[in-house]
């Protein structure tokens, strides 16, 4: 696999060293982020999305392990080799030994250091950053710029490349189908079926026949064959949703079906191969699960050869903007309509929202705000509708002072019928000064009084 034009970032506090790494790796094709201390490169991780970290092991304040140590933290997968002095040699080899990728002594052979990196970028996780190369159909559909989502992205194809099963772990609509079909089409399996089941939304008694597949006559409604989704799924991917609703007995069966590779149409005889990779998801705590008896042991570590877990929104809010356009654009089209954006305050309120529904909640709502819309701007009011959050009406002290003073002088004359008087003395304050309050409010004290009669009328007569 080639590797020109790799994102690395060198650390090392020489100048000279760094200055001379930066210009040998620049010539040899990579991409170079060069920083002198181990908290530059941390927030510099936190910025770009490098390939490889390339270290010196002395480093000022947090040296080279305690770097390598905080990276397999935030970023498990990426690959580090460190430089480093004969005298520094035994902290070298032990980091080795807790995963960093490789380390060389100081003076380093030049072609060795090419080739060192070349191993660890083959090896490593490919980038999930969007590339130059526009070689990122397998993740079109996944709008994010954020450094988690980039992160298990970058998992995401690394573990496509394999057949491993994976378990997608997360909130409900943070996105773990669309995950799914992401790992299909990173995967040699891309131009066969991917094929999605959701485990709870079945009755039990027809998601055996769903899953497996029956025979005419199996049961009272089988007029024909029926091809199961393990078969229609043959050579591709299957999606089993909600894996952890799954009724026991049926775990029992789809064991077996993992175990053999094959799978027993209901009412057949004889057993069909199939070749599918699983890929399941759930919401729930499959742990939990376990504990009390309410999924199998061994079917969990069938399925769970690979976890990823997805954050939710309100862990990725940088995101939210992106997306938010992302779907007005999309569904103004549906709409028939030429909305251009958010209002900035409307924009603000969906990046400060709570989120519970995550991503599919966030599409709701724009479609909401799309199909009301009716300015090329949408506004905060449309959003703050479809969040369903009360319109808060926020008012100047002086505004606010004009209205309570305003409300208390009513309240008093309808509690003294409009009489002056009355409603200056519990006021505590002169007639007078209340007449000059009452005249500022455009207050008249006549039409509070209880027998005030309409022009025209006859009081004798009624």
């Amino acid at each position: 696999m080639s590797t020109a034009g790799a994102r690395l970032l060198v650390v090392d506090d020489d100048p000279d060293m760094l200055r001379l790494l930066s210009m040998r790796l620049t010539s040899a094709g990579y991409q170079v982020t060069a920083v002198t201390s181990a908290e530059t490169a941390l927030t510099q991780l936190e910025i770009e999305h490098p390939q490889l970290v390339l270290s010196d092991v002395r480093l000022p304040g947090r040296d080279g392990l305690q770097l390598f140590d905080e990276i397999r933290k935030r970023h498990p997968t990426l690959p580090v080799i460190l430089l480093t002095a004969h005298g520094t040699i035994p902290d070298a080899v032990e980091a080795t030994a807790r995963g960093v990728f490789t380390y060389l002594t100081k003076p380093y052979d030049a072609r060795e250091l090419l080739e060192k990196i070349a191993q660890a970028l083959a090896l490593g996780a490919p980038t999930a950053a969007p590339s130059k190369t526009g070689d990122d159909s397998w993740r079109s559909d996944i709008v994010s710029r954020s450094n988690r989502m980039a992160e298990l992205l970058a998992e995401a194809r690394m573990v496509a490349k394999s057949d491993a099963s994976v378990l997608l772990r997360g909130d409900s609509g943070a996105g773990k189908e669309m995950l799914a079909r992401a790992i299909h089409k990173a995967s040699a399996r891309a131009d066969k079926p991917f094929v999605a089941v959701n485990c709870g939304a079945i009755p039990e008694a027809l998601l055996e026949s769903e899953l497996f597949g029956h025979m005419k006559g199996a049961f009272t409604d089988a007029h024909a064959n029926h091809k199961g989704l393990f078969q229609q799924a043959d050579g591709g991917t299957l999606l089993l949703d909600e894996i952890g609703d799954m009724p026991p007995a049926l775990q029992v069966k789809l064991l077996r079906v993992l175990q053999e590779r094959a799978v027993r149409p209901l009412g057949a005889s004889q057993s069909i191969e199939v070749d599918v990779r699983i890929v399941s998801a759930t919401h729930r705590d499959l742990d939990a699960a376990m504990e009390a008896g309410q999924f199998r042991e061994d079917l969990y570590y069938r399925l769970n050869v690979v976890t990823l877990t997805l954050p939710p929104l309100s862990a990725r809010r940088e995101d939210i903007p992106l997306l938010a356009n992302h779907f007005l654009q999309k569904l103004s089209a549906k709409y028939g309509k030429r909305l251009s954006g958010f209002a900035p305050e409307a924009l603000k309120a969906l990046t400060t929202a709570a989120w519970p529904g995550n991503v599919r909640q966030l599409y709701n709502v724009v479609e909401q705000v799309c199909a009301l819309s009716s300015s090329p701007l949408v506004p905060l009011a449309l959003v703050q509708r479809a969040l369903r959050v009360p319109s808060v009406e926020v008012l100047t002290y002086a505004e606010a002072k004009q209205r309570f003073e305003r409300d208390y002088l009513v309240g008093l004359l309808k509690l003294t019928d409009g009489n002056v008087a009355d409603a200056a003395r519990l006021a505590d304050r002169n007639r007078t000064e209340f007449y000059r309050l009452l005249q500022k409010h455009e207050l008249t004290p006549g039409n509070f009084k209880a027998d005030v009669v309409a022009p025209g009328s006859d009081p004798v007569a009624e």
